[in-house]
């Protein structure tokens, strides 16, 4: 098989003809690997790992031929460089961990490489996963793919949305088959929706956070990305499961998501939250909306309109929460034990100095709030409040739930904007997760699945939020969706005459 068609094969299919025998895991790799390097104008990827990705691609064909395959046997994947991955630096976007190597693996990464899977690379990240454009990482923004224009020539240069905006542009842009991102107030799914891929942000404890580089430690929650609904299932099964080493994990067994997609929802009753309708939202996004719910009821499901009372405080009280977690996590990077020193006079010199040259703007910003929130006489007019309205908009689901089995919203409040439009103005930027927020504050799973194109031909997403640990509906929704959307485009740069 050529390879620019390999590139084109979803997880399931290149599953398939590896079995089969239609291609090898050696030259599957080398096709994305060439698609990589094509891709490079992007700036998707920090670190790419083309001798790795080689030698376990070999070792996926001597284990299939020895008739021991496993789950995601060959499958060739990029890794968020939020992840720590043993011997391969890790850098969070950052400059002060821009020459880190870690002694150890991430407890999710083992899990996909225990399973098979390839490993291309780390994909760029907005700087320790703080941003909803990729515009924040140390080695510059990354390019979303659906920018007009040939790679590299591009007449307009779109953000891919943050913070797995490397993840989610190298998925899009046929160079990675899969992904790991990571989801603090919608990271994942926000940026699967600009760029026209899948992306599940699992429930708050599905997957370890053992190894992953820490934002706000009670929002955190990795999860794949990929171009199908079964895509994502397939990584979810690998990257789930209980680890002792993180507290957070929860002691649950794994179900087969890939068998339970059966894409009948009649009978599901469907909730279409009604403070989701924003002010300013855009005639298309509406549209895109009403044409998911009719898509669910024409199969059998059964829409009906709830209310989340509180969702009008989950940005404030988010905004609040995890720069509170960040400060207090970001305070390791200090200069003395790893990572960047910049050498000074005295200790408090030090400290100074490394994190003022290590730290971005925007990480800056954050610690300066969480460390105010947290101080002492504001503590209890912030932070604890934060603590309570997240609360309630738990409570909230939890009265939706009981009248219906998964929420649909839109993913986010716009298409792709260009890179520097909202830099200037962190309120505008921070608006971009308005709907993927309550969830992450409720430790929800969440799905965004690419709907439609938009009149500016970028895609729009919807998603798809249901209850604690049901993922299999979400997902099986979410499979219902994608056939009745039957969205098929790539990025015009990859038309193929």
């Amino acid at each position: 098989m050529a390879a620019p068609a390999l590139t084109r094969l979803t997880i399931a299919e290149a599953l398939d003809g590896l079995a089969t025998g239609a291609f090898s895991a050696v030259e599957l790799a080398e096709a994305h690997l060439a698609a990589l390097a094509a891709a490079r104008p992007l700036n998707a990827m920090i670190t790419e790992t083309a001798d790795t990705a080689r030698a376990m691609a070999a070792a996926s064909d001597a284990r299939r031929a020895a008739g021991d395959a496993r789950r995601l046997d060959g499958i060739p994947i990029a890794i968020k460089d939020l992840f720590c991955t043993e011997g391969v630096r890790t850098t969070a976007g950052s400059q002060i961990l821009a020459d880190y190597v870690p002694p150890y693996q991430s407890t999710v990464t083992a899990k996909l490489f225990d399973a098979g899977a390839v490993m291309l690379g780390k994909a760029n990240l907005d700087e320790f996963a703080m941003g909803s454009s990729n515009e924040t990482s140390f080695t510059g923004p990354v390019v979303n793919p659906w920018s007009p224009g040939p790679f590299g020539a591009w007449t307009r240069r779109l953000v891919p949305g943050g913070s797995s905006g490397g993840s989610a542009a190298v998925v899009a842009a046929r160079a990675a088959m899969g992904a790991t991102g990571t989801d603090t107030g919608g990271s994942i799914r926000q940026p699967a929706g600009l760029c026209g891929i899948v992306g599940l942000k699992p429930t708050y404890g599905r997957c370890s956070r053992w190894g992953i580089v820490a934002f706000a430690s009670s929002l955190d929650q990795a999860g794949p990305m990929a171009r199908t609904v079964r895509d994502t299932a397939l990584m979810l099964e690998a990257m789930a499961g209980f680890d002792p080493k993180d507290s957070t994990s929860v002691d649950r067994p794994v179900p087969e998501y890939a068998a339970g997609l059966t894409g009948d929802v009649r009978g599901l009753r469907v909730g279409i939250p009604k403070e989701y309708r924003v002010d300013g939202m855009p005639a298309e996004i509406e549209a895109v909306w009403a044409r998911g719910v009719a898509w669910l009821r024409d199969q059998g499901a059964e829409p009906l309109e709830v209310s989340l009372p509180h969702t009008r405080y989950a940005l404030p009280a988010y905004y609040i929460v995890a720069p509170a977690e960040a400060s207090s996590n970001l305070a390791r990077y200090d200069g003395v034990r790893f990572g960047l020193r910049v050498a000074d006079d005295g200790l408090q010199a030090l400290y100074e100095a490394t994190r003022g040259a290590g730290f971005g703007a925007e990480v800056r910003r954050r610690i300066m709030i969480g460390t105010y929130v947290l101080s002492a006489g504001y503590y209890d007019a912030y932070y604890l409040q934060a603590q309570k309205v997240r609360k309630r908009i738990a409570w909230d689901f939890e009265a939706a739930f009981e009248r219906c089995d998964v929420l649909l919203a839109p993913t986010a409040p716009s298409t792709a904007f260009a890179i520097g439009d909202k830099s200037d103005d962190p309120i505008a930027m921070y608006l971009n997760d308005v709907f993927t927020v309550p969830a992450s504050l409720a430790g929800l799973p969440g799905i965004s699945v690419p709907a439609a194109l938009a009149e500016d031909g970028l895609p729009l997403g919807l998603q798809l939020i249901g209850r604690p640990f049901d993922e299999p509906t979400v997902l099986n929704a979410g499979a219902a969706l994608e056939t009745a959307a039957e969205f098929s485009w790539a990025p015009p740069a990859l038309a193929v005459s």
